[in-house]
């Protein structure tokens, strides 16, 4: 006989049941559904069975030992049932017998959706109460989601807190077939995104486990680029070597991926190679393929001209022009300074009805303006807005670079307001811009810290960038304290310092004169392996040099030659005029034979650097004997500094030719015969005017005629 307990429950009694079990188990559909519509199922409660041997009595003690809850809206009361029904009312027993009211989640099980389908049930394998919790703990992952998606939710939670010496893979076997390849791409993607890249590749490990195998190649396209952007590029190519050999797998955006990632780890031979197994594969390459090909080129250093002739190459096999393509080979030519050939590139894009875009733009106004051709760079910005081609965050950057350039502040203040008005955001580079541009200038220091400060109160992050260009102005100041105080707050803030920030504090203390925190900040350099640029290099060996300090300064010579940079003619100019300044002259034509020694050919500088130094010691022999040298290497410097230097040695050589003249003078009248007259002395004879040789020849000539 059925227990009537709801119009939609009905509980069938059993024969004896095996010991005592929980069988907590709900039907969603069942509960949401009308009350005329009939169970399609019975639905089994989460309760312990009556046994046949336990009394009444007993179950009546722990009804009461149990408090009542407050609400329970699980079944209304219809009048019928007696109190002898109510009290063992499997239903109410159970509610009453947990520890505390908690809310059951809405799902936990998962329907089996099949065509024509009955609805199943399984037992749940985790706690509700507690998955609750953990769902509601992501704010990614709603609770109220699908089985499928609170189980990816779940796997993502686990690989953020992973507990200490444990992996992903220790976790996955209770998901087998819980998950589809979909889901699993979703979450190597987000994985990936996070930078948990290890528990990529135990995901990735499981889904090869798996039976049928989970892994496509949908899942290597995604995979790959991770890797590389990691830095994991052996681990990348051993999966590429190990791909399946089924032809599914024989794609070209598998290959392209591959590509990619060695390409983001700067394994640029790897990625060749990869692209020659696509070529003994019989792959068909696209325009993807040639546009990574061609970045990686520029990378490992070929020619633009070589990449031009490997797009030829792939055009006769079928790969046409497309944006990234003409993108990529519009840089390479940019990168070496062929900004004509650029140009002929996207006009001939054009042609092809290709339309550029604000990228094309950016890189070729980029280009213009490392070359200080603002007019270009005005030009390409004007043309840009004909063509409705909306400029972007990046290409006010690549103006205000320009300006910058060229210390014209006032113009990118009003590039920002422009920016505003058009509804861009400036970012942090917008701000540097701004700030280097005042720092260039000696009395605009104050201005720069300005504009530091409002990029901060607009709240903008500063990079190491922002303080390598308020440093670099406070050096131009010579404020070193003040340039030293924000070289402290970038530390305090957490930002790691870059060569260049370490290169412009180098030089605030170089120009201060101050030998001793030169030689504390390089020290910090090594501790730190940072390593240093030609131009560190020789910041340090000036300011050593100039105080006398020619020993260190050769040390630091040897030490940066031990790291790959030798001295170049510049280091020698640096070390001729700190030997000059300091009275060592002598040392000047040892240095020029070091320099031939280490096949370094002088310069104009060089030479110039020299005339002076015997110039200011009176040595006007050596000056020019210099000089000479100079004017047959064709090291001839510019026009102001020649004039100013022929200026001085032509004011010198007017005392030297007379000098010389009157010694010409002598050896002619000595080889003539001709000897100046001796008479005797008398007491008048030191002030007496005596007759220059000149007119005495004069006279004698007068007299012989």
């Amino acid at each position: 006989m059925a227990l009537k307990l709801h119009p939609n429950i009905t509980f069938i009694p059993s024969p004896p049941p095996p010991p005592p079990r929980f069988l907590f188990l709900r039907s969603i559909r069942a509960l949401n559904a009308p009350p005329s519509s009939p169970s399609p199922s019975p639905l089994f409660l989460p309760h312990l069975h009556v046994q046949p041997h336990e009394s009444p009595q007993r179950e009546h003690k722990l009804f009461d030992e149990k408090p009542e809850p407050k609400e329970l809206p699980l079944a209304p009361n219809n009048g019928e049932e007696d109190e002898e029904d109510e009290a063992f009312d499997p239903i109410r027993v159970f509610f009453q017998s947990r520890t505390s009211p908690v809310a059951d989640p809405k799902t936990e099980g998962r329907l089996s959706l099949q065509r024509n389908r009955r609805t199943t049930w399984h037992l749940a394998d985790f706690d509700p109460v507690e998955e609750e919790l953990t769902l509601n703990s992501d704010p990614e992952i709603d609770p109220s989601s699908s089985p499928t998606m609170s189980i990816c939710g779940e796997i993502l939670q686990l690989a953020r807190n992973l507990p200490e010496n444990t992996t992903l893979g220790d976790f996955l076997g209770s998901y087998a077939g819980k998950i589809g390849e979909g889901e699993c791409i979703e979450l190597l993607r987000t994985m990936g995104e996070e930078g948990l890249v290890l528990s990529c590749l135990y995901l990735f490990e499981w889904m090869g486990l798996q039976e049928p195998s989970l892994v496509t190649p949908r899942s290597y396209s995604v995979l790959f680029p991770v890797l590389g952007t990691a830095g994991m590029g052996e681990k990348l190519m051993i999966l590429f070597e190990n791909l399946p050999r089924g032809k599914r797998f024989q794609d070209v955006h598998v290959y392209n991926a591959a590509i990619s990632g060695l390409s983001s780890c700067g394994r640029y031979d790897d990625a060749w190679k990869v692209y020659e197994t696509l070529e003994a594969n019989n792959v068909r390459p696209d325009h993807v393929t040639c546009s990574i090909l061609i970045t990686v080129m520029r990378k490992r250093g070929d020619c633009a001209k070589d990449a031009w002739n490997f797009f030829e190459r792939m055009n006769r096999k079928g790969v046409k022009w497309s944006l990234e393509v003409c993108g990529a080979l519009i840089k390479s030519f940019c990168d070496e300074g062929l900004k004509k050939e650029a140009l002929i590139v996207q006009s001939e894009m054009e042609n092809k009805g290709i339309a550029s875009n604000a990228i094309i733009y950016n890189t070729l106004m980029n280009a213009f303006g490392k070359c200080n051709q603002i007019e270009e760079v005005e030009g390409l910005f004007t043309e840009m807005k004909n063509k409705e081609i909306k400029p972007t965050t990046a290409t006010y950057n690549v103006l205000m670079d320009a300006y910058s350039r060229r210390m014209q502040p006032e113009i990118i203040e009003n590039l920002l307001l422009e920016m505003q008005d058009s509804g861009l955001k400036p970012n942090v580079k917008s701000y540097t811009c701004l700030i280097s541009a005042y720092g260039r200038q000696r009395k605009m220091s104050e201005k720069a810290a300005d504009a530091f400060l409002r990029m901060k109160k607009a709240g903008i992050k500063p990079t190491s960038h922002s303080y390598t260009a308020l440093i670099h102005a406070y050096s131009v100041s010579r404020w070193h304290e003040k340039a030293y105080a924000a070289f402290e707050n970038m530390q305090r803030e957490g930002i790691k310092p870059s060569i260049e920030t370490y290169t412009a504090l180098l030089d605030a203390f170089r120009r201060a004169g101050d030998t001793q925190m030169l030689m504390e900040i390089w020290k910090s350099m090594i501790s730190n392996k940072v390593k240093g640029t030609r131009v560190t290099f020789n910041i340090i060996v000036d300011g050593l040099a100039k105080h006398g300090l020619y020993a260190q300064a050769r040390d630091v010579i040897f030490e940066f030659e031990k790291l790959g940079l030798p001295p170049t003619a510049m280091t020698y100019n640096m070390l001729m005029n700190a030997y000059a300044r300091g009275g060592q002259h002598n040392r000047l034509p040892q240095l020029l034979k070091e320099m031939a020694a280490d096949d370094l050919k002088p310069d104009s500088v060089t030479y110039s650097t020299m005339i002076y130094a015997f110039v200011r010691v009176r040595d006007f022999n050596r000056a020019f004997f210099y000089h000479k040298q100079m004017v047959k290497s064709g090291q001839v410097p510019d026009a102001r500094s020649y004039q100013k230097l022929r200026a001085i040695l032509d004011a010198k050589a007017k005392t030297k030719n007379r000098r010389d003249r009157s010694a010409i003078l002598g050896m002619i009248n000595s080889k003539m015969g001709i000897k100046p007259k001796k008479g005797k002395k008398d007491e008048f004879w030191k002030t007496r005017r005596r007759p220059s040789l000149i007119n005495k020849l004069n006279v004698d000539r007068g007299s012989s005629s």
